[in-house]
């Protein structure tokens, strides 16, 4: 889930023009970084140091504590590998067109960053500062942001600590027999809206696994509704709206489970923690089923 959450992102439109403009030209770009991510969350610092490469339009994404497990994104498609073999993959069929311009983008500061020239953009959606981005001039790639909250707080600062423009000539991953995540012929079951995040596609797959994809335009988070309760480990257990969830903070990301009269349900995004109780607040209600229908998952799943 948190693979898809940061891959199933919409390919065109979905961004005010000034900043798609430059989030495509940041994609296009070939080059090799170790990256810092630092959130400060409502459970604590979260921190991470990654590998990042870049080729071809296509993104390898990796833990300098072992490199040798890695996912592989880009253009609808996402490989988890272990050793150089597959553990599992998927290919998204589309993405519909997001929502329209939300964002302002303020042009920024001229600055040096890694010893190169690189340019900041303010980000600002209805005169609040909602984040920073730091382009490299040369490659276009952005090698830094920051993004904060409604109160103007820090959530989650990433940034390159190295930055090797060469492009790392990565081949274009390809995954024989990955499950394709069809965009659902039926009626979707999550809302359209949630909380100002328009709702871009919803996918089912062969299992019964459904999810739709949300953006506001720069946040984006995944919601999943499965027929089980989704277990999360390392979670801990919070009350908002006068209910119950199952909360987990990773740098970068926050994911949500809880179960319902219907099954289980998991969100998986970027959100800034002013964001969490308006999302949740539109989406399916936490709830403990009745006691058969207890007994019945007990028994059988």
């Amino acid at each position: 889930m948190l693979v898809l959450a940061l891959v199933v992102i919409p390919t065109s439109g979905a961004l005010a023009a000034e900043l798609d403009e430059l989030l495509v030209q940041s994609r296009e770009s070939s080059y090799a970084a170790e990256q810092i991510i630092s959130c400060s969350t409502p459970d604590g610092v979260r921190d991470a140091v990654v590998w990042v490469a870049q080729s071809a339009g296509e993104i390898h994404v990796g833990s300098n504590a072992s490199q040798d497990r890695q996912i592989a994104a880009g253009n609808g498609l996402w490989t988890l590998s272990d050793n150089d073999a597959v553990v599992s993959s998927a290919a998204v069929d589309s993405v519909s067109d997001g929502p329209g311009p939300s964002y302002a983008v303020v042009d920024g500061d001229s600055i040096t960053f890694l010893n190169r020239a690189a340019t900041v953009h303010r980000l600002e959606r209805d005169g609040v500062l909602r984040a920073t981005l730091v382009f490299d001039d040369e490659t276009r790639a952005m090698v830094a942001s920051t993004t904060y909250t409604a109160e103007g707080d820090v959530y989650c600062e990433r940034r390159f600590v190295s930055f090797d423009p060469e492009d790392p000539g990565y081949e274009r991953t390809t995954a024989s027999g990955a499950d394709a995540l069809i965009s659902s012929g039926t009626t979707p079951s999550l809302p359209e809206l949630v909380a100002g995040f328009d709702r871009l596609d919803f996918y089912e797959d062969s299992d019964g696994l459904r999810f739709g994809y949300y953006s506001d335009g720069f946040f984006s988070f995944a919601v999943f509704e499965t027929p089980r309760v989704v277990e999360l480990p390392d979670a801990r257990a919070v009350n908002l709206l006068g209910a119950s969830y199952e909360r987990s903070f990773t740098a970068g990301q926050v994911t949500f489970v809880w179960e319902t009269t219907a099954g289980g349900m998991a969100l998986v995004g970027d959100l800034p923690p002013d964001l969490h109780e308006a999302v949740l607040e539109d989406l399916p209600v936490s709830g403990r089923p009745g006691i058969f229908r207890r007994l019945w998952r007990s028994l059988f799943g």
